[in-house]
């Protein structure tokens, strides 16, 4: 038995070796376009493969049911919109316990954290990038000038980062990262209302 979305479908006649035949079929019939998977179940339990192809293992004898649970792409991008949020915060937050750091001169600690603040930074232009190619965006003039004011900052603290000019690095954390960061949250709503606009 195949249930997608609470609606039970009928695989056919044919007889399916492997879970991953079923999977491949279920994409081969469309079930899948503009969907993201969220949640998969087999015999009621559910399924994540901890390795790539473990579908293809499983044996059609031992399996009584599969369930499949999506949901449409734009409404997995508002979902991630509303995570983007939590991100700022933890930007934020970020911005602040390295400027703290490295007022107290620990260094060594306020490096690290510093690394690990870049890349949150980083993977949150990547999704937000993604996210205004796949949805508009393209004419909010906050974008354009978040992101510019995001690139000068870059360039400006990876020098100050070279000389190793910790206070001033500080200084531009506090007073000029951490109200950039607010910045984005104008800019996640606008992208917020895009999608839904896109949605309808």
């Amino acid at each position: 038995m195949l249930i997608i979305d609470g609606k039970q479908y009928d695989i056919g006649s044919q007889n399916y070796e492997n879970l991953e035949q079923v999977f491949n079929k279920v994409v081969e019939e469309g079930h899948l376009d503009d969907r993201v998977v969220t949640d998969v179940k087999v015999n009621e339990e559910p399924f994540t493969e901890i390795y790539p192809h473990q579908a293809e293992d499983i044996e059609m004898a031992e399996v009584d049911s599969v369930e499949i649970i999506t949901m449409a792409t734009s409404d997995m991008a508002v979902e991630i919109t509303l995570e983007l949020y939590k991100v700022v915060n933890i930007m934020s937050v970020g911005g602040k316990r390295v400027a703290e750091l490295f007022r107290q001169a620990d260094d060594a600690e306020a490096l690290e954290t510093y690394q690990d603040l870049i890349d949150v930074i980083r993977n949150f232009l990547n999704m937000i990038g993604i996210l205004r190619d796949e949805y508009s965006l393209k004419d909010h003039p906050e974008y354009l000038d978040n992101a510019e004011e995001m690139n000068t900052m870059f360039t400006e603290m990876g020098t100050v980062l070279e000389n190793e000019d910790w206070i001033l690095l500080a200084d531009l954390l506090e007073y000029e990262f951490l109200p950039a960061v607010e910045k984005w949250k104008k800019v996640i709503k606008h992208l917020r209302d895009d999608i839904r606009i896109t949605k309808r």
